[in-house]
């Protein structure tokens, strides 16, 4: 058993994904604080409708035509996950943006849900074993 073909494994696994990818540009944006004109980036949030429907699909391009009568369409795939430019609330006199505080709380943020991640990870496994176990 593919524990990647259920849909919840999945959407956990993007999502894992997704927080790890925002913890990097978070300690970059860190990173680059004395950095002239640097701007922070972030990424847009998660959202589950989209995963959901992409984990329906399969994640898939086109749709199979099994009949002529069939309308040909195509399924939007969902992009992996793109930085965008983060609004900070001050920049300073040679133009960066980095406000530490700001990032930090981001970071705590982005931790506490990779923690929450991780648990309904290790609570839904706890339930594939139980349902795999054979009788007593």
């Amino acid at each position: 058993m593919n524990l990647g073909e259920i849909p919840l494994f999945a959407m956990l696994k993007s999502r894992l994904g997704y927080l790890g990818e925002r913890q990097r540009l978070i300690a970059q944006n860190v990173a680059n604080a004395d950095t002239p004109g640097y701007r922070p980036q972030d990424l847009r949030p998660f959202g589950f409708q989209a995963h959901m429907a992409a984990a329906a699909t399969g994640g898939a391009g086109q749709p199979v035509r099994t009949d002529k009568a069939h309308l040909s369409g195509t399924v939007r795939r969902i992009a992996p996950h793109r930085a965008v430019e983060g609004k900070d609330s001050e920049v300073t006199l040679d133009g960066n943006a980095v406000s530490l505080e700001e990032q930090m709380l981001k970071m705590a943020e982005a931790r506490i849900d990779y923690d929450a991640a991780i648990g309904f990870y290790q609570k839904s496994m706890g339930l594939v074993r139980t349902a795999a176990r054979t009788p007593k």
